[in-house]
Parts: structure tokens; C-alpha cells; sequence
């Protein structure tokens, strides 16, 4: 390639270093459209997600400070740790086949700093500030009543959007009632919650403001490891180079036999949300945001040439290869995930109902009572994981003898929530033949046994 200077420093950075603005064009056609219909259902889905219950419980709730974590209406409790990190391989998994089969389609399509920034941020800006030339223009020009009014309505804009989002942002980490308690209570109340509420909006605000495609380019970790994840036969925005090479621009009645199908006319280049130049091939900064494909089209429609010069396709179709062919790693990552996921769908669904912890009170001896009987306090914690209301009982199993005895009222156990008492346990002291005993404990749910506990016990030893 005769200028591959591209590859020595990120596109939107000069050569010291210092940042270059990026000024893309709106873009415009099929893909784009059908974007702009993902990008609505997911904004939706988001912005109505702490409001939609499954089973009287949120969509998606991660109460970090209770430690309880609902998904798609289930409930998970720090007991279900071991799925979380199940889950997590499953995910990097399933992110590696992905990207190995599809690039980073993800990033173009799904990934919610692309649809903000894209289709939320951008516009604004396109509908306050006009397209990139009168950006430039206005970014160059020097302060003026104008350019102030402009500036301030953009950034009160952004800020009250960024605003929006953090509240929402924070409704899935405390629950929509919690953060409409934090909303209309005083602040002096909730400085936690106020806390997080500003941060989450500076931090959108910042993001979206000014650090933009950055995020993607040096913070995104999934672009770092594009590079190792993708190979020659994974689709990607690609530019047909046998088609297009060598470029000219095209003059009226010129003779372009020999000539390839790009015109020079930078429209993938102008359009480009990350700065970069698609005809370099695979890139860092590449987002797979199909907007350079929707701008080739458009050129080449205008000059009755055929689409597709840039599309999606793979480096093994370009060189004229099959369409997509199942590799080695695309067997064994597909394989893997399978493996993963069978075991979590088998112990997500075997995740027994009820969990109960049973622990001796901390610092209380045990009391010997006038029927010569020795007691011990105990606290009782279980965590209904299911949608049912469940009565729950307790009774000694073993030694023979020993009774137990409910300090409270009977415990009722509200569905996905989780409740704590407190109870005693009576064994006849000729029935303890040491400092400590083992006693088992049955958790009932009416005569059906649902767990058996085991815990220690003190008494007297035997020479008291």
C-alpha cells in the first residue's frame, strides 16, 4: 500500500499525539434505516425495563448493596454465586464464537455507547449545530454571541439527556421505587443514592460529550482483542479491493478500462463515526457501523455502477473463497459453549427453592434449664428463590430427644425474598456427652422435608 501511515497512530490522533475531532457525516440508506429500528427497540426496551415486572419482580435489578440480583424475574442470592461465574464464562464464550463468525457486528448494532452516541447524541447535534461543515465552521470561528447560544443550548441539552440516563442507569442498581423515594425525598436522606445519581450523569455526559469514540478506541477492551478473535473468515465490513483497485476519480467520458470501481470520492471516509479510512482494511477503530456501506452505495448508484463495493464480507471471500466455512476453532468454540451452557441450564434449573443458613448466636453461652435440659440460640436465615408463597417449619432430627423451639411468629416465606428468626434448641442433658455436639436440623414445608441442616451445639462436658 503506498501510504500506510495509517497504521503507525489511531485515526483521530495527529502525529504528537494531540486529539483530532471527528466531524462525520450523517449518514443515510438501508442499513442505516434498519439500525435506527434495532437501535428504537433496544432504547425502548431500556428505558422500560425497570417499570416491566415478571412475576412481581423487575426485568433486570442488580441491588449490589443487598447483594440480591434479579434477571429476567429470577432471583439470584450470594448462594448462586457459582452461576454467576457460569454464566460469565458462558458469555466470554459465546463473545469469542461470536466475533470469530460475525467481527464486531455487536459493537455496530447492539453495544449501547454506539446506539447513544450515534443515534441519540449525534442528532441532537446534527439538529442544533447542522451537519459536519458547519461544525467545522462554528468549532473555528472565535466566541460570539451565536457560538456561545449554540454551545450552551447543546451541552444543557446533552447534560439533561445524560441526566435521564444516569437516573435510569441507577433504577437498575436500586429497584424504580427506590430511586422515585430518592427522587421526591429530601436529599439530605439519600446522600448515597444522590451520590450515584450525579456521577452516573456526569459520567454519560462526559462520555458522550467529549469522549465519544474514544471509549471504543482506547477505554473498549472487545476492541483490543479484535485482533486475535477475528481471522480471514469472519464477516466484517470489508472493502472489495479487487473491485475497487486501482482508485481514480472519475472524469465525464473518460475510458476506465483498467480502472477500478472507487472514485476516490471519500464518501465512506466522511461519514466514518471513528475518522478512519475503510479501504486500509481491518481496523482498530472499526465499529462495523455499516454507515461507510450505506455512503459507497449511494456513490455508486449515482454513477450506475453495481453495490456492494464495501460490505459485508470476509478476507477468505474476497479472495475468493466460499462463503463461510465451519473452521477448527469455530467447532471447538461452539462445542465449549454448549458444554457451559448445558451446565448451567441443568443447576440453574436444580437450584433448589429454599436456602437456609443456620448459625449459633455469637457470644451466648448455653443455659441449662430446671427440667435439666440445656438450650442453645440460634439464627435462621432462608432465601426463597422460587414464585411461591412458602410456610416454612423447622424440627430437630437428630439427637433423639431434642426439641426445638420458635422464638416469633411462624415463618411465612414471601416468594424471591428472604427472611431471618430466631429459635431455640432443647436436647436432655443426658443425652450431650461433650463441649460440642452435631445436631441436625430439618427445614419442612409442611410434612415434605426440604433441607437438612447440621450445626454445632455447646453444652457441659461430661465431668460438669
Amino acid at each position: 500500500m503506498e501510504n500506510d501511515s495509517f497504521r503507525d497512530r489511531l485515526a483521530t490522533a495527529d502525529k504528537e499525539g494531540k486529539r483530532l475531532w471527528v466531524y462525520p457525516a450523517k449518514p443515510k440508506g438501508r442499513l442505516y434505516r434498519a439500525r435506527t429500528v434495532v437501535a428504537s427497540f433496544l432504547l425502548l426496551l431500556l428505558f422500560s425495563g425497570p417499570f416491566i415486572k415478571i412475576g412481581g419482580q423487575p426485568l433486570l435489578l442488580l441491588d449490589v448493596l443487598n447483594r440480591r440480583f434479579v434477571i429476567f424475574g429470577f432471583t439470584f442470592w450470594p448462594q448462586d454465586f457459582h452461576l454467576f461465574v457460569i454464566t460469565a464464562i458462558a458469555a466470554v464464550f459465546f463473545l469469542i464464537l461470536f466475533t470469530a463468525v460475525f467481527g464486531r457486528l455487536f459493537c455496530g448494532w447492539i453495544c449501547p455507547q454506539t446506539i447513544f452516541l450515534e443515534m441519540v447524541f449525534r442528532r441532537i447535534e446534527y439538529w442544533i449545530e447542522g451537519g459536519p461543515a458547519k461544525q467545522r465552521r462554528l468549532s473555528a470561528s472565535s466566541w460570539s454571541v451565536y457560538k456561545i447560544y449554540k454551545r450552551v443550548l447543546k451541552h444543557s441539552v446533552f447534560f439533561a439527556l445524560s441526566f435521564i440516563i444516569g437516573n435510569l442507569f441507577l433504577a437498575y442498581f436500586t429497584g424504580i421505587e427506590k430511586l422515585f423515594e430518592i427522587i421526591t425525598d429530601s436529599p439530605a436522606n439519600h446522600i448515597a443514592g444522590l451520590t450515584g445519581m450525579l456521577f452516573f450523569s456526569f459520567l454519560f455526559y462526559g462520555v458522550f460529550a467529549w469522549f465519544r469514540e474514544q471509549a471504543c478506541t482506547l477505554v473498549c477492551p472487545y476492541g483490543r482483542l479484535q485482533g486475535v478473535l477475528i481471522d480471514s473468515n469472519s464477516i466484517i465490513v470489508a472493502y472489495d479491493y479487487n473491485r475497487g483497485e486501482p482508485r481514480k476519480a472519475m472524469v465525464r467520458g473518460e475510458d476506465r478500462a483498467g480502472i477500478g470501481d472507487c472514485v476516490e470520492c471519500a464518501a465512506c471516509v466522511n461519514v466514518c463515526p471513528t475518522g478512519i479510512d475503510i479501504r486500509n482494511g481491518t481496523q482498530l477503530e472499526c465499529v462495523n457501523c455499516t454507515a461507510c456501506i450505506d455512503a459507497c452505495n449511494r456513490t455508486m448508484r449515482k454513477i450506475g455502477l453495481s453495490e456492494g463495493l464495501i460490505r459485508y464480507s470476509s478476507e477468505a471471500i474476497l479472495k475468493g473463497g466460499k462463503r463461510l466455512r465451519l473452521t477448527g476453532r469455530i467447532i471447538i468454540y461452539s462445542i465449549a459453549l454448549t458444554i457451559v451452557l448445558s451446565i448451567l441450564t441443568y443447576m440453574s434449573v436444580n437450584r433448589p427453592p429454599v436456602e437456609t443458613t443456620i448459625l449459633r448466636t455469637p457470644g451466648m453461652l448455653y443455659t441449662v434449664t430446671e427440667n435439666d435440659q440445656v438450650r442453645n440460640l440460634y439464627s435462621v436465615k432462608m432465601i426463597n428463590k422460587s414464585y411461591d408463597t412458602i410456610p416454612v417449619g423447622l424440627r430437630l432430627k437428630a439427637p433423639v430427644g431434642g426439641s426445638i423451639a420458635m422464638v416469633g411468629a411462624e415463618m411465612i416465606l414471601p416468594p424471591n425474598d428472604v427472611i431471618e428468626s430466631v429459635f431455640f434448641i432443647r436436647i436432655p442433658r443426658a443425652s450431650i456427652f461433650g463441649p460440642t455436639t452435631l445436631v441436625v436440623v430439618e427445614v419442612l414445608n409442611g410434612d415434605e422435608v426440604m433441607e437438612e441442616i447440621t450445626t454445632s451445639f455447646m453444652g457441659p462436658s461430661g465431668e460438669e
